[in-house]
């Protein structure tokens, strides 16, 4: 907070995640949303497929972490990029005001973009067996 606070353009924000006008690219609710939802299904893909039976185990972390950091890429301009409740919920609770009011689709998105790629999994779509 410190070093952050150093800078004439610092608002406080501490990381917080959000949208609309004022917050970084100035998108809108439903291409947050959109984001948030698409990228944490993608990202919980990797995982599960990475992870999964059969899977090259040696490489899932290598896998994750750079789909994490193409989502990042992607998507820091649109909403701070969340992908985890947890990690929007800390700074949210923190800046209070808008990030705190923002906060429900940092919640939502996430868990239904989650849940979509369980689904996915659960229902058999992506084989998980080695062959």
């Amino acid at each position: 907070m410190m070093i952050a606070s150093g800078t004439a353009s610092y608002t406080g924000g501490l990381g917080a995640n959000g949208w609309g006008p004022g917050y970084l690219g100035e998108y809108n609710v439903v291409a947050a949303f959109t984001f948030e939802a698409v990228a944490t299904f993608l990202f919980l893909v990797v995982i599960l497929g990475a992870t999964g039976k059969g899977a090259p185990t040696q490489v899932a972390g290598l896998a994750i972490g750079l789909t994490l950091v193409v989502i990042h890429l992607v998507g820091i301009k649109i909403t701070g990029v969340s992908v985890n409740p947890a990690r929007s919920i800390g700074p949210a609770l923190f800046s209070g005001g808008g990030a705190l009011s923002q906060l429900w689709l940092f919640i939502l998105a996430p868990a239904l973009g989650a849940a979509a790629a369980g689904i996915l999994f659960r229902s058999g779509l992506l084989d998980q067996k080695a062959e």
